[in-house]
């Protein structure tokens, strides 16, 4: 039976304030709970079914974290989704350590991405892509949020991430470096050579796009070549396009 004080904390969690104060955060699922068990996150417990436990014995077993058994009605009861009916982790979150621009690799700069969604895919996007470091705007959503990791499916392990004031990031990382810009209008993107030596892709928020002062550092400006009549894309989708040309390109298939 689960006690009172550790259902309070893992609810508390679900709000950024409390897992910043708590610097934890929740991992809910099978799949997301087996990447966190194997990566360098410092994991405080797991909480899992007794199936779990027993067909993953050797994967907890080379990890020191606590494992607690709780059936799948508890276990739907503290969660965020109702399909989680096998584990539930909680880890320790990572300083905001600063991330360098090393060539000749692509960074993804994030401008005031709002929506929790939209920042799993984007990190899960990044992942398949190779794409190891995500910058992101002191306004974009939490990378904690619970609906973020969920929506990662456990690339949150392997994907870097940096909260900072874009325009001094910029300054001081971009200079002289390509810095692509996702814009409703600009450069066809398949017409848009990305260099083999690096840079940067930066994508916008939501409703409003790229802000003025992040624009300033946008050598190219890029966008979807829109064919049909939809008014925009989703930031996720969009994202996944633009870094499936910049792959292909670079690896010149």
């Amino acid at each position: 039976m689960l006690s009172k004080n550790r259902i309070k904390y893992i609810n508390s969690l679900k709000v950024k304030k409390y897992r910043q104060l708590s610097q934890a955060f929740i991992v809910e699922g099978a799949k997301s709970v087996l990447e966190l068990l194997d990566s360098d996150y410092e994991i405080e417990f797991v909480l899992a079914t007794q199936e779990f436990q027993q067909k993953y014995s050797t994967i907890l077993s080379r990890n020191s974290a606590e494992a607690e058994t709780v059936t799948a009605q508890e276990l739907e009861g503290l969660g965020s989704f109702q399909t989680n009916d096998s584990c539930l982790a909680v880890a320790r979150t990572k300083e905001n350590e600063f991330l360098s621009y090393q060539e000749p690799e692509f960074v993804l700069v994030l401008d005031d991405i709002r929506d929790p969604g939209n920042l799993g895919t984007i990190v899960r996007v990044a992942d398949w892509y190779g794409i190891q470091k995500i910058v992101c705007s002191e306004d974009t959503t939490d990378f904690y949020n619970p609906k973020v990791i969920a929506a990662s499916k456990g690339s949150f392990t392997r994907v870097q991430h940096f909260y900072t004031d874009l325009t001094t990031y910029l300054a001081d990382q971009a200079a002289g470096k390509s810095v692509a810009g996702a814009f409703l209008g600009g450069e066809s993107l398949y017409e848009f050579q990305f260099p083999a030596i690096g840079g940067f892709i930066i994508m916008g928020n939501e409703s409003n796009g790229i802000s003025p002062e992040v624009e300033k550092f946008v050598t190219a400006k890029i966008t979807i070549p829109r064919i049909g009549e939809a008014e925009s894309l989703n930031a996720g989708i969009a994202t996944a396009i633009i870094l499936d040309n910049m792959s292909r390109q670079i690896s010149g298939k």
